[in-house]
């Protein structure tokens, strides 16, 4: 039988020296890069998931993120950075971790091969709502369990993995196969595989974000400042967008009680905070367009 690719062993994997740890350093380095191209290859199934996510969001539906072992953490990761980089409501977020998000150093292991809670906790997912499973075999009962329960509610599942074929591609909507070489250290999917799993997931959630209007020129004009270097960085945000001074752009900051699209129009079109919102509202919340209407 043909061992999954992430169980295979790598040509390079004798290299590893305990002798030589430069090199044996070098050579876990290249893996990573190697790794790293997957994402580049996914690119178009990346770009479906984006949208799809952007669409449960605009909708008020939920992200439901399933995983388990280092896919998990790697999951949880990005669902915990969504609302201070994108303002997304915790309320449309949600982490499924098989054995629960470790409170110490310490991982279960087994529950991989359980559903526990699952039923319960994708039992009231709707048909709006995007689910997004992550499993380097793509066979992970966990994971599995989730898509299918995902589906049975009409949710859009988005299946990641690194192995062509596997079922949680196969049962997915948008499939994103992460086809990753060998690991060097063979079935330690943390490492290749769970750096193109975290550079795919990154690329997904940013996607969304420039779907939904929340990037402007490269700048995170949806972020939530609250605490002193977000609220630096959204200051200096509103100055670059508003060619204003930075005493100008923490004063509209101020009147927009922190929030940085409308700050911006009201630093650069000297808006009030009510004729802001509104703008934004009938732009759809999208920078551009807002601040392209005339005063």
């Amino acid at each position: 039988m043909t061992l999954p690719s992430t169980e295979q062993l790598h040509d390079d994997a004798d290299l590893l020296n305990r002798g030589d740890l430069v090199s044996s350093a070098r050579i876990l380095a290249a893996g990573q890069i190697a790794a790293s191209k997957a994402a580049l290859d996914a690119a178009e199934s990346i770009a479906a998931g984006a949208k799809a996510m952007a669409n449960t969001i605009r909708e008020g539906g939920v992200l439901h993120y399933a995983a388990a072992g280092s896919s998990g953490l790697m999951a949880a990761a990005d669902a915990q950075e969504l609302g201070g980089t994108f303002s997304i409501p915790t309320a449309q977020l949600r982490i499924h971790m098989a054995g629960g998000l470790p409170t110490g150093a310490e991982m279960p292991g087994g529950v991989e091969d359980a559903d526990d809670g699952l039923q319960d906790a994708l039992g009231s997912v709707q048909a709006r709502d995007t689910v997004i499973t992550v499993s380097a075999s793509g066979s992970t009962p966990y994971t599995l369990t989730a898509s299918r329960l995902a589906r049975a509610h009409g949710a859009t599942v988005i299946g990641i993995a690194n192995n062509a074929g596997s079922p949680l591609l196969q049962d997915a909507d948008i499939p994103i196969l992460l086809a990753t070489p060998p690991e060097l250290i063979s079935g330690s999917t943390r490492m290749g595989a769970g750096t193109a799993q975290k550079i795919a997931m990154n690329m997904l959630s940013s996607l969304m974000a420039v779907e939904l209007g929340h990037v402007h020129s490269g700048m995170m004009v949806n972020l939530r400042a609250d605490n002193d270097k977000l609220r630096a960085r959204a200051t200096g945000i509103v100055a670059r967008i508003a060619k204003v001074d930075m005493t100008k752009a923490q004063d509209a900051l101020d009147k927009s009680k922190g929030e940085v699209k409308p700050a911006i129009l009201i630093a650069a079109q000297d808006l009030s905070l009510k004729h802001a919102t509104a703008r934004l509202q009938a732009t759809d919340d999208i920078l551009n367009a807002a601040l392209a209407q005339e005063t």
